[in-house]
């Protein structure tokens, strides 16, 4: 028997989207993707030339396994992972890696590598904590709230991505954690995303340990 012309059939229910694809359709509207592109554009010829003039230098002109292992014979290695934390706290002003270089000339190069990492993600707290302080200076509060609250609105939207950005891309985490404390970020979300900054320092690590 054929079907009766008069039976409709059921629309379908439309498939719910999965939480990744939501965040993904999400941080594309906000700008994220663009504003991480951009970023990246600025830093990636920085960091290019950068490598090249430690590779030319390298090459031509010092070798670096002797430079580290007489830093490393010569200087207390307390003093260098100091002048790191100071590094990491204030803007990352010195390119991780070159710490990272000196841990694989060490007599305990996994050791003083999860000493770095250790550091940079305190440096990182500090930062943190540095950005909840300014935002508490009356001045400061209302150059962002005023003059910068189109740009404050965006990364408070973005939240943690941005916070997971800076742990892991060639962007100064020190000056990710500022603005993730400037927006007030929930501190327990900012350390447990934070713990990717390791992630970073071990990936590194496998490149570099073979390089220098």
């Amino acid at each position: 028997m054929s079907p009766s012309p008069n039976i409709k059939k059921k629309p379908r229910r439309p498939r719910k989207k999965s939480r990744f694809r939501l965040l993904h359709q999400y941080y594309s509207y906000t700008g994220f993707y663009s504003f991480v592109k951009n970023s990246l554009k600025k830093v990636s010829w920085p960091i290019a030339i950068f490598i090249l003039i430690l590779w030319l230098v390298h090459e031509y002109l010092l070798n670096f396994n002797d430079l580290f292992t007489t830093i490393t014979t010569t200087f207390n290695p307390l003093s260098i992972l100091a002048v790191f934390f100071a590094s990491e706290s204030i803007l990352g002003l010195i390119p991780p890696e070159i710490f990272i270089a000196w841990a694989a000339k060490t007599t305990s190069p996994i050791l003083y590598l999860t000493a770095l990492a250790t550091l940079s993600y305190l440096g990182g707290i500090f930062s943190f904590l540095f950005g909840r302080f300014l935002h508490k200076i009356p001045s400061v509060y209302n150059y962002l709230e005023v003059k910068m609250i189109r740009h404050m609105n965006m990364i408070r939207k973005w939240g943690g991505f941005l916070i997971v950005v800076g742990a892991l891309l060639p962007i100064p985490f020190s000056m990710t954690s500022i603005a993730a404390g400037l927006i007030q970020y929930q501190f327990k979300n900012y350390l447990l995303f934070g713990l990717l900054r390791f992630v970073r320092f071990y990936l590194y690590a496998l490149v570099i340990f073979n390089v220098f």
